[in-house]
C-alpha cells in the first residue's frame, strides 16, 4: 500500500516475493532437480500478485478469477514460449508444465469474478466507446456484454489501468502474441482506446 507525504510506505516488491516462492520450491531438490509443484503450490504463487481473494495487488495486474479458461491457458502457453513477455510472469511460467497450465486455467476460470468497485463510465465516454466498437468490432469476439467466451477474454469489470495498458501495448506491438489485436489497436485512436478501457472496466 502506498502512503502519502513523509509517511509514505514502500510498495511491496512482488517480483522479489515471486522469486522467493520459486526458490522455496527448489529447496531440497536432489541433484539440482526441482520437485514437481502441486496445484496448490502454483495457486499460492499466482495469488502473490493476482490476489488470494481474486483482487490483484496492483491495478496493472489483471483479474484472473472467473476469466475464460481457454484464454488463461493460451496466455500461460505464450509466456512459456516467449511470445508474450513480462519480467514477473516469465520466471513463474518457466516452472510450469503443460498439465500445470491446464489445471491452473481450469481452477481460476471456475472462481467467481470479484468486484473491483470501479464506477460506470460517464455518458460521453460510453457514447465514444460504443462508437469505437462499431469500427473495431470488440463485441465480435468479446461478446455483447464483454464477458468473453472460449479463448477470448472477459473485459467487463477488469481493471481500467490494465485494459488501457494492454491495448496500448498491442498498439506498439510490445505485446506481440496477437497480431490481429495489434492491427486493430493501430487503427484506433488513443482517445478511443482510453474510452473503451474506461467503459469496459465500469461494466
Amino acid at each position: 500500500m502506498r502512503g502519502s507525504g513523509t509517511g509514505r510506505t514502500k510498495a511491496p516488491d512482488y517480483a522479489s516475493l515471486i522469486r522467493a516462492t520459486l526458490a522455496a520450491m527448489l529447496v531440497a531438490a536432489p541433484f539440482g532437480i526441482a520437485r514437481t509443484a502441486s496445484l496448490q503450490d502454483n495457486i499460492q504463487m499466482c495469488g502473490a500478485c493476482h490476489g488470494e481473494n481474486g483482487v490483484p495487488q496492483e491495478k496493472t495486474t489483471p483479474v484472473i478469477w472467473g476469466q475464460t479458461e481457454g484464454y488463461l491457458y493460451l496466455q500461460l502457453r505464450d509466456y512459456k514460449r516467449g511470445d508474450r513477455k513480462d519480467d514477473q510472469m516469465t520466471p513463474v511460467v518457466e516452472q510450469l508444465e503443460r498439465d500445470d497450465m491446464f489445471a491452473l486455467a481450469k481452477y481460476f476460470s471456475q472462481k467467481k469474478w470479484p468486484s473491483l468497485g470501479q464506477p460506470p463510465a460517464p455518458k460521453d465516454v460510453v457514447v465514444r466507446a460504443q462508437r469505437a466498437n462499431v469500427s473495431v468490432g470488440c463485441t465480435g469476439c468479446h461478446q455483447d456484454s464483454y464477458l468473453g467466451e472460449g479463448t477470448q477474454p472477459r473485459l467487463a469489470g477488469q481493471w481500467k489501468e490494465y485494459l488501457l495498458q494492454s491495448m496500448l501495448d498491442f498498439r506498439t506491438r510490445k505485446r506481440a502474441n496477437n497480431p490481429g489485436m495489434s492491427d486493430l489497436m493501430l487503427a484506433t485512436s488513443e482517445d478511443d482506446i482510453k474510452a473503451m478501457a474506461e467503459y469496459a472496466a465500469g461494466l
